[in-house]
């Protein structure tokens, strides 16, 4: 048997599964949950959060911010991605539209460090992914792929996926854990006094609060903090 008819295999026991059917649909309202506030705010031209200007992610939105109808339209086709996700019959075509939009939030949070969608985005981007594999089958004739085999039709299966949801599990603390302890050696966090509440315990407490000075008090962009900082901390 070929992959790809390994593939289709697979999808369907997926797409019989009562357990991830529910997955499906939380994932799906779960993720419109996110876009809407968010869209909502550009739409009616508020700035996205409170951050100070100074931070590097402050520095992206307060640009954003002022970009007039660019502004605006990022909200409206988070909004419209968001609806689209809460229908059934549109679901696909939400996702379709969501996935660039949450992905570039993903990189951007992680290119800045922000603590605000450091974890949530690379979620939120799985969960999309999540959504588009559901509708594999709809999605493959536009793939290099062999065209897929029709579906038998079956009874709903109620078997609960434990290695399923067990990777899922695993993959959402693997994340937290890469993400918050092993990728970054230090993070301007969302407030001067966030960022140097994590001073105290580094072990180059003096390197870190200038780091911060950097970040919060000069509104220096991020790359050029973290060069001093590392500076420093290279002559101990």
């Amino acid at each position: 048997m070929i992959i790809s008819d390994k593939l289709d295999d697979l999808h369907a026991r997926i797409k019989h599964n009562r357990w991830m059917y529910y997955f499906w649909i939380f994932c799906r309202f779960a993720l419109a949950a996110g876009f809407l506030p968010s869209g909502y705010v550009k739409i009616i031209g508020e700035r996205f959060t409170s951050l100070s200007n100074n931070h590097p992610m402050g520095h992206y939105l307060e640009a954003l911010h002022h970009t007039g109808f660019y502004y605006t339209f990022i909200g409206v086709v988070q909004m419209m991605a968001a609806l689209l996700l809460l229908f059934r019959r549109t679901a696909l075509l939400g996702a379709i539209l969501y996935f660039p939009i949450i992905l570039n939030i993903c990189l951007l949070s992680i290119a800045v460090r922000f603590d605000g969608s450091l974890i949530s985005s690379p979620l939120m981007v799985l969960a999309n992914a999540y959504l588009l594999c559901w509708d594999y089958d709809r999605i493959k004739p536009l793939l290099p792929f062999r065209q897929p085999k029709l579906l038998t039709p079956q009874p709903m299966s109620n078997r609960f996926p434990t290695l399923f949801f067990a990777g899922v599990f695993t993959t959402m603390v693997a994340v937290i854990i890469v993400l918050t302890q092993l990728v970054f050696d230090i993070r301007p966090r969302n407030t001067d006094a966030d960022c140097r509440l994590q001073c105290r315990r580094s072990k180059n407490q003096s390197a870190c609060e200038i780091f911060c000075d950097d970040i919060h008090r000069e509104g220096k962009p991020l790359e050029q903090a973290l060069e001093s900082y590392h500076q420093i901390v290279g002559k101990k």
